[in-house]
């Protein structure tokens, strides 16, 4: 009860405050290429329920049916200038924060996962599923899409494990780090799964 209060306090807050941000970032998004500014991808959340994770486009409109499909590397042809700025930032990340208000995501947990990715999870990595999925998690501050697939996983499973308001602190002080930073963004030569669109 005391973790989904803070969500919708602290989602709540952020969007405000960051909401003429967001405006001008959609406009933009909306001026540099056809299509509408905000993507939405069906990902499961917790104990397999799907939901449409919501984001700002920062690609092409239609790029998952282009080049390497879902698969997203570092200076993909698909990805605008705008939408580059934006991942650079994580700026594309802000409408999650409507997931969270809506309760269908946390701000810290597993990233959420496409189906197809779930449906190859073993009887263990399905222990992934347990909780909410989060817009910020362990595996993202411990080195992003530059992990293997499976060691994503097990980085989300210690999490799930270990949970608490110390290691919760702990990662979003890791993360407006790696927020300035930049890093992590793309899946590593170590080969991740498939970077997110």
């Amino acid at each position: 009860m005391i973790r989904r209060v803070l969500d919708i306090l602290v989602s709540a807050s952020v969007l405000l405050l960051t909401s003429p941000l967001l405006a001008l970032a959609m406009l933009v998004v909306r001026l540099e290429s056809a299509g509408h500014p905000i993507y939405r991808q069906r990902r499961v959340g917790r104990e397999g329920r799907p939901f449409d994770v919501i984001k700002l486009r920062t690609m092409v409109d239609g790029a998952e049916h282009l080049g390497a499909g879902l698969a997203v590397n570092e200076n993909d042809a698909r990805i605008t200038r705008v939408g580059a700025l934006l991942r650079r930032t994580s700026l594309d990340e802000l409408p999650n924060l409507l997931n969270v208000l809506r309760g269908e995501m946390s701000l810290i947990g597993p990233r959420p996962t496409l189906p197809v990715q779930v449906e190859q999870y073993t009887p263990r990595q399905r222990g992934r599923l347990a909780v909410k999925p989060g817009i910020t998690g362990w595996a993202q501050v411990n080195g992003r899409t530059a992990l293997p697939w499976s060691e994503r996983i097990e980085l989300d499973l210690f999490y799930i494990e270990h949970r608490s308001l110390a290691l919760d602190l702990r990662i979003l002080r890791r993360t407006v780090a790696m927020v300035l930073g930049g890093s992590g963004l793309y899946k590593g030569q170590a080969g991740g799964w498939e970077g997110e669109l």
